[in-house]
This record gives C-alpha cells, structure tokens and sequence, in this order.
C-alpha cells in the first residue's frame, strides 16, 4: 500500500489586531481628565455669569418698581408696616412690632406687573392670618436669585420656642435699614434713630436722600444658604435664625425677615461693620454665593456689585441716606 504524500496547509499570516495597550489607554484618560479640569472652572463661571446677570435683572426690574412706587405715592415703600389694630394683637414686648407686618416687597407687587397676586391678600387682616396663607407662599422669579441655593420652596416662620407662626414665600433680596440696628432697641417710632431709606414704617421720599440716590443703597442680597428672608412681611415674635452651616452665628429679631443693616450700630457690642459677605456671617448683613461680594439696587434704580473687599467705612457710608459722608472715587 502506497501512502500519499502529506500535504502541509501554509495559512498566510494576519495582521495584528488592532487597538490600545495599557499604557496609552491610561495616557489618553489622564488627557481627557487634564481637558476636563483645565475646561470646568470656565463653564462653571461661564454659568455663574449667567446667574449673577439674571440677578442684576431682578434687582433692576425692583428699582423700576419702586420708582413707580414713588411716583404715586411720593415715598419709597417702608421695609414693613407696623400700624398695629384690634385685630392685630398686642405688639410685641420686645421690638414693638405690631400688624400687618407687610413687607417692601408686598407693596411693589402691584409695580410690578404682579397686580393679580396683590388682589389675592386680605389687607385688612396681619400677613400671617389663615385667609393670607395661600397667596403668602407663593414663589415669585423676581425674588429668587439663581446663584441661590435652598431657595426652591417657601419656609416656615418660627418663634423662638421653634413654633412655627406662617409659611412664607421666600427673597433672596432685602432692605437696607442703615448702619443702624433699631430692632435691638424697644422703640415704638424709629425716627431720629435709623439713618438709612427702608425702615418700619419709614415714609421716605428722593429729597430725603441727601447723601445721593446714586451713592445709597437700597436693596442688597441676602441667600438662603445663611438664612431665610420673605418677600412677604414680618411676623412680630418670629426670629430669625442661621442655618446650620453657620450654626456659629446668632439669632435676630423679626425684622430680619425683610432688612439688614450695614453696622456700626449702638446695639451691637462691640460695633462692627459688615459689609457684603463678611466672615461674621450675621443674619443682619448681606450675604450672597456669588463669588467675592453681592449685588445691590441704588436708590436711583442702578445696580451695582459691591466687592466683599470694600473698604468698612466705604460700606457704611454707602448704606447711611443723609450723613453727608463723602466717598472717594469708585466703589
């Protein structure tokens, strides 16, 4: 028997597959993680930009509504009413503050292209009456600043027993009072006592602006984060107390629901100045996320951002309405 000779197949050789070894996958991955971080920090401020201009609109659509508060009544708003009535209660021992306790921001409602919302209230009862409830959680754009965290929902107003005494829209945005603090003071009338535009009761007109509607703040912000402000009013009894971040700050009076102040004030001890932002974290300050200081609304409805930086007596200067102070150069 005769073996056929064997055959050998001779397979033509592929190519190498391709694709990435260990160490260039681990080269193009650290690459990509450079580009991210070296590209964030950009879209991150290219978006608080954003915000901060969409907060600049806000205070700018307030100042147009309180000029044309002005122009009909002849006064800016007060930062809240205190007039007080049978139905109101007893004011409170402690800071006179009596009903209805409407804020600034409730009395531009109808300046405001928010006529609908006003009608909605029952002024002849206290902001915080039942029949007020609903329309007085309302969430209103104007009020909110984007940069704002926890800002999202209304917030309960407690007295200092924890009880709670209203539910309230929120404001990312308050009254300035002055440099003066007249709520840590028992007083029934505060003129002759506060020295800025919006105060309790205040009837403030252009011409009582000496120091310049140019050169006095009005309006400022004030975030959640530190906290919670109202656009609605001001409840007498409540306090107002910081949020847990800032648990190292102190509780304040009513009144802080709607305004701060700019220090040195007599109630204060020691007298301190704190400008926008500053380390001492008050809820009777400004204080808002943007990075290094906060936007406020000038008496002549122009919108500025004040540094975190500026000098004290600048700040304090800027907040008083008539001290005849002068500020040099550009703030």
């Amino acid at each position: 028997m005769i073996s056929s000779p064997s055959r050998t197949v001779k397979r033509e050789s592929l190519p190498p597959k391709g694709g990435f070894t260990l160490v260039e996958l681990l080269v193009a991955i650290a690459i990509i993680g450079m580009l991210v971080a070296l590209l964030l920090p950009a879209v991150q401020a290219a978006r608080e930009a954003a915000r901060r201009t969409q907060c600049t609109n806000n205070l700018k659509q307030l100042g147009i509504a309180m000029q044309l508060f002005h122009d009909a009544r002849k006064h800016f708003p007060s930062a809240y009413e205190s007039v007080g009535g049978s139905e109101m209660g007893d004011p409170d021992p402690q800071t006179r503050d009596r009903g209805p306790g409407w804020a600034w921001g409730m009395q531009l409602l109808p300046y405001a292209e928010e006529q609908p919302l006003y009608e909605q209230f029952n002024l002849e009862l206290s902001c915080w009456h039942p029949d007020n409830a609903e329309p007085a959680q309302t969430q209103l754009a104007m009020f909110l600043c984007p940069s704002a965290t926890n800002s999202e929902e209304p917030f309960n107003v407690k007295n200092e027993a924890a009880e709670t005494l209203a539910r309230f829209g929120r404001s990312c945005y308050v009254a300035s009072v002055g440099q003066e603090e007249p709520w840590g003071q028992t007083l029934d009338d505060y003129q002759g006592v506060v020295d800025g535009p919006l105060y309790r009761n205040s009837r403030t007109s252009a011409k009582n602006i000496t120091d310049g509607l140019s050169y006095t703040v009005f309006l400022g912000e004030h975030h959640p984060v530190l906290s919670s402000k109202t656009w609605v009013g001001v409840v007498p009894g409540a306090m107002v107390c910081p949020t847990v971040e800032f648990a190292h700050s102190a509780c304040d009076f009513a009144a802080t629901l709607v305004q701060v102040h700019s220090g040195p004030a007599s109630s204060e001890m020691p007298p301190s100045i704190h400008p926008p932002n500053s380390p001492l974290c008050h809820v009777c300050q400004m204080y808002a996320e943007h990075p290094g200081g906060c936007n406020v609304l000038m008496g002549d409805g122009s919108v500025r951002f004040i540094d975190e930086m500026i000098p004290q007596r600048v700040w304090a200067a800027l907040s008083s309405a008539a001290m005849e102070e002068v500020i040099d150069g550009d703030f």
